[in-house]
């Protein structure tokens, strides 16, 4: 009962915990999928003429669904409260994500997984927001970063596992997401609403009003990033299979150690951010998924292919924390989930665009290689200007201690 009235300084480890765990439910989304689309192709091609087109949507349609569900979340969650959203939103979570395994029909399949995007986007806007109601500073930023952290764990760990359950059959994979119901009990245990008097308190230590400025970039910067960090998981399946790769459970394995080095993007986020501020974070980050992708395309081996997504990986790890951060430092209290919900819906839309981004450019590329490596050059082009901003603000920033000039 007194948990329900305290402050957020009484949030702790389980409580983080919970949040974490509950952010990663959203890579679970789309890391089980992905491996077994060559079988859902297989399955629902000869019989259903629209599988070109429904058997993307169904891996991609969550991301949409997220994308434009997710300013509503952020609007309910302020309105109703996080908690309660939470809870509901990871039940139906569970269900609609195992349902595809009973169904017959790929367009139910398609149409059962936009649904499951809604439940997808509350959970994340309610996670991220209940990790700014309880922590704030270096506490805030560091539940931040473990959710990168936490997110690449999971994430990579269920690709490899969705991928060998995907050689039984493609059904398989979608029992996984009757794992989340483990977490109900904790989120309505340990977790609690933030009081109206709790939320007050927290105005003196961010913005009375939201920051326009701040809140524009990061959005638009974390949509770029997310089209260029989802090229790896949709279109690195159709290029290892170009290099004779057919293994669901070896493409699952490139895409799980993608994930699996992000965990590294995080870790230097804190030191890189410390040196270099956030212009040069974003040069850094931008400039790994460029070379990344570069690689890729260049790969004539699965080991190659390896090397490519681990260096991609590193830029994918640090995006999101350093562009989370400042939206959150942005937000007035009041407007938290709101704000959140429409970062979160930015990050979704950049998820959904990518293959559709990739396909705008494929008719003047020329081919899937060279699509490819027309983003993997934007990006270092991004990447040389926000290096450009980095030393601008350091010169700038030089003469204020220096008495000599």
């Amino acid at each position: 009962m007194t948990l329900k009235a305290s402050s957020s300084p009484l949030a702790g480890r389980r409580q983080g915990a919970v949040l974490l765990l509950g952010s990663s439910l959203t890579i679970m989304g789309s890391v089980m999928v992905a491996p077994i689309i060559p079988k859902l192709g297989a399955e629902f091609g000869p019989v259903e003429p629209r599988a070109d087109l429904l058997i993307p949507l169904a891996m991609t349609g969550p991301a949409l669904a997220i994308a434009l569900f997710a300013p509503l979340a952020g609007w309910l969650a302020d309105r109703l409260g996080r908690k309660r959203l939470l809870v509901l939103a990871t039940l139906c979570y569970a269900v609609l994500g195992m349902l595809p395994a009973l169904l017959q029909s790929l367009p139910a399949i398609t149409l059962t997984r936009l649904v499951f995007g809604l439940a997808e986007a509350a959970v994340m806007t309610c996670c991220v927001t209940l990790i700014a109601d309880y922590w704030q500073g270096s506490k805030r930023l560091a539940y931040v970063n473990g959710q990168v952290i936490t997110i690449s764990l999971v994430g990579s760990l269920f690709f490899v596992v969705g991928g060998a359950l995907g050689e039984h059959s493609w059904r398989t994979p979608f029992y996984l997401y009757l794992l989340p119901l483990l977490l109900v009990p904790f989120m309505l245990r340990l977790l609690w609403e933030p009081s109206r008097t709790s939320a007050q308190s927290h105005v003196d230590e961010g913005p009375q009003h939201s920051a326009p400025l701040p809140l524009t970039v990061n959005y638009l910067l974390v949509f770029a990033g997310m089209v260029l960090s989802v090229v790896v998981p949709i279109q690195s399946p159709l290029l290892l299979v170009q290099l004779g790769v057919t293994s669901s459970t070896l493409i699952g394995a490139s895409a799980g150690l993608g994930l699996l080095a992000t965990l590294g993007g995080p870790l230097l986020w804190p030191l890189l951010r410390r040196w270099w501020g956030l212009a040069g974070c974003n040069a850094v980050l931008l400039a790994c998924m460029g070379i990344g992708l570069w690689l890729l395309v260049n790969a004539r081996s699965y080991e190659a292919v390896l090397v490519a997504v681990t260096i991609h990986g590193l830029g994918v790890g640090m995006l999101v924390p350093n562009t989370m951060a400042p939206v959150m430092g942005a937000l007035s209290a009041r407007a938290r989930g709101r704000g959140m919900g429409g970062y979160t819906g930015c990050l979704y839309f950049g998820q959904f665009a990518s293959p559709l981004v990739v396909a705008a450019v494929l008719p003047f590329a020329g081919d899937l290689h060279l699509a490819i490596r027309a983003l993997a050059s934007a990006a270092l082009v991004a990447a040389l200007a926000w290096a450009a901003v980095g030393l601008l603000r350091r010169k700038t920033a030089l003469p204020t201690p220096s008495r000599s000039s």
